[in-house]
């Protein structure tokens, strides 16, 4: 037997694929033999060094590659292992039916079924009761009263090949494995992110917002149907070299500088910006989250103002000019002041890693669970790989967000390492072309093995020319996009209200940026987009295991440059979801759609239902071929749910 590219996998093995508790994983492996004998073959799962573990039997899916599925059940790690032996009995029974229809003789080929099925009976691991079925089977094959084709019939039932496959013996089966998997809880799998600058909310300049201001906005945030809220950098901001409104490197005295200037007097990254409260408000604030259904994420961002304790109590744990000075952060030409990095090649690297655990480990006995990592991609890969899994031996529940713009390869990298959910190039994915390119690369790839994605639609630091020049329209469009296609999506405060202005054109800076200033908002505002939010959350939560699983996301022909055609659906294919979004947020656009109905398990000669979940609507569609018509001022896309009628 062979047994070849078994999936998910990273790296050979080296490296737990992802798995989601609660989530169905397939597992596939090419598995093949010499000669003509069919082959049978399976999957066992557990936890390594554990007993219990379950065997799934696999399926044929086309040119020797064969899958299963399971729900891993448990957070931590996991491993599954692919079994495959010849099919004698399947073997057998094809070629019976090819000698009965050719009208050869086959009483020697029934009597060696017989045979078959007592040897089966005969093995220690049979049941009592499977033990009678096999015997029974035997005397039917032996029974001269039945014609050939009856007693073909007979050994060809679905209880008889079950039977015969799992008493088979496999004392030379052939196994590839185990192959590590790291099962995470839900939310690694399935997410709605929320940011907010805790000092904004309830803010009256120059007077800053606190943990019980900010603990007010919490239940509108969740009505939205947000589960986790995130919060930049919550600590003590540095004084030295502040920057002021809009990136000025001159700061007032009432200026609030930059949240990721992290460490003042008043302590580092184990402490509060006291215009924020205290530890105990904080604690207090996560519980208002907890109590809406939201869970807190706060931002892990290494790095340090020139006012941060460690810089007097730890300065070999910074590099140094030759004027014997601190290198603050640079990107040749330019020169950061107000941050310094750390270096991780400092001959304490012992004392500087176990220090920046000690930090998560700080903020989980807080209660936090889950963190957005700041630019892991400029600290080492070792370091990374360690931390994540020194954190998961205590807490294996620990959720880790990489925010990574950069190299698809390095990208990559942190993913397979151990991040749980990674944002992506989505903000710059406008036209279908790039959108059909992007999602089929996360989505039927290797890639969909470790790589989750989370499709952010702004953060503070991108603002897309799409939404600054589409308009309320561009903002829905984007919204449906991120929600609908990533089993994860995020939205910063403010794209509700459709903010939109640049620092300056060609820019994708905010005018009068957050990270910067105080922003005070008028929730209330009209044309706010939170109904619209809302109701694509709750599309996806009915929805939820169409659209967590990435691998059945499948791409549907839409016979218009503008218009793209998405589904999403369930395993078993009883939960199917199409996406029709017009791209241009300035005109309508009409086409019609081919769609591929046998792939998503609906009547190709027969109508079906297709219900709008954004409107209500349903429509009796028949075929592959239906028209549609999307008009942004009314409605800029179709999340359609597909039904027999």
């Amino acid at each position: 037997m062979a047994i070849e590219s078994p999936r998910p996998a990273v790296e050979g093995g080296r490296l737990p694929a992802k798995a989601t508790r609660g989530l169905p994983l397939t597992v596939s492996a090419s598995v093949f033999a010499d000669g003509h004998d069919l082959v049978m073959a399976w999957v066992r799962h557990g936890a390594p060094g554990g007993g219990g573990w379950e065997e799934v039997p696999m399926a044929p899916a086309g040119e020797d590659r064969f899958t299963a599925t399971f729900v891993p059940t448990r957070i931590g790690a996991w491993a599954f292992e692919v079994g495959a032996m010849p099919d004698a009995y399947a073997t057998w029974l094809r070629d019976l039916g090819a000698r009965i229809g050719a009208g050869q003789d086959v009483r020697l080929e029934l009597e060696e079924g017989a045979r078959m099925a007592e040897g089966a009976a005969s093995r220690r691991a049979v049941e009592d009761g499977d033990e009678a079925a096999l015997l029974a089977l035997a005397a039917r094959l032996r029974d001269a009263r039945l014609t050939p084709q009856e007693r073909l019939a007979e050994a060809s039932g679905e209880a008889a090949g079950r039977l015969m496959r799992a008493a088979a013996d496999r004392a030379a089966a052939t196994a590839s494995g185990p192959w590590p998997l790291w099962v995470e809880r839900e939310r690694a799998g399935f997410s709605a992110w929320y940011e907010m600058f805790p000092r904004s909310q309830g803010a009256e300049p120059p007077r800053s917002g606190s943990f019980r201001t900010a603990a007010e906005r919490l239940p509108a945030i969740a009505a939205m149907g947000f589960d986790v809220v995130y919060l930049p950098p919550i600590h003590p901001i540095g004084r030295s070299f502040r920057r002021g409104p809009n990136n000025t490197p001159d700061a007032g005295p009432d200026d609030v500088g930059s949240p990721w200037a992290i460490g003042a007097e008043e302590g580092g990254h184990t402490a509060v910006h006291p215009d924020l409260g205290s530890l105990d408000d904080f604690r207090r604030f996560a519980a208002v989250a907890s109590g809406v259904g939201l869970e807190v994420a706060l931002d892990y961002a290494i790095q340090c103002s020139p006012d941060h304790p460690w810089v007097r109590e730890h300065p070999e744990w910074f590099r140094h000019r030759a004027d014997g000075s601190i290198r603050p952060a640079e990107n040749p030409p330019k020169r950061y002041p107000d941050i310094y990095p750390l270096d991780f090649e400092t001959a304490d690297r012992e004392g500087l890693w176990a220090a920046l655990r000690d930090v998560l480990l700080f903020w989980i006995a807080q209660g936090v669970r889950v963190f957005r990592v700041d630019n892991p991609h400029t600290k080492p890969f070792p370091f990374w790989e360690w931390l994540i899994s020194e954190v998961r031996r205590e807490h294996p529940d620990t959720v880790f967000l990489a925010e990574a713009f950069t190299r698809p390869t390095v990208m990559r990298r942190l993913a397979k390492i151990g991040f749980s959910q990674s944002y992506t190039y989505f903000t710059w994915r406008t036209t279908k072309d790039e959108l059909s390119r992007y999602l089929t690369e996360l989505s039927g790839t290797e890639a969909v093995d470790w790589f989750r994605p989370n499709f952010w639609v702004n953060t503070p630091d991108i603002l897309h020319a799409y939404l600054q020049q589409g308009g309320p329209a561009a903002f829905r469009v984007r919204a449906t996009l991120a929600a609908m296609t990533a089993p994860s999506w995020g939205m910063y405060s403010g794209y509700e209200l459709c903010e939109r202005v640049p620092a300056a054109e060609g820019s994708e800076e905010y005018l009068d940026s957050e990270k910067y200033q105080l922003r005070p908002r008028a929730w209330d505002a009209p044309g706010s987009l939170a109904p619209y939010v809302t109701r694509l959350n709750e599309i996806r939560t009915r929805h939820r295991e169409a659209i967590s699983l990435l691998p059945t996301l499948r791409l549907q022909e839409v016979k218009n440059d503008r218009i793209l055609g998405v589904s999403r659906m369930s395993r078993a294919r009883d939960d199917v979801l199409l996406v029709l979004v017009n791209l241009d947020p300035h005109a309508a656009q009409e086409a019609t759609t081919w769609l591929d109905l046998e792939a998503l398990g609906l009547p190709t000669d027969a109508p079906f239902e297709a219900h709008d979940e954004l409107t209500g609507v349903t429509y009796v569609w028949q075929g592959p071929s239906n028209y549609v018509r999307l008009d942004p001022a009314v409605q800029s896309a179709h999340v359609l749910h597909l039904r027999p009628r």
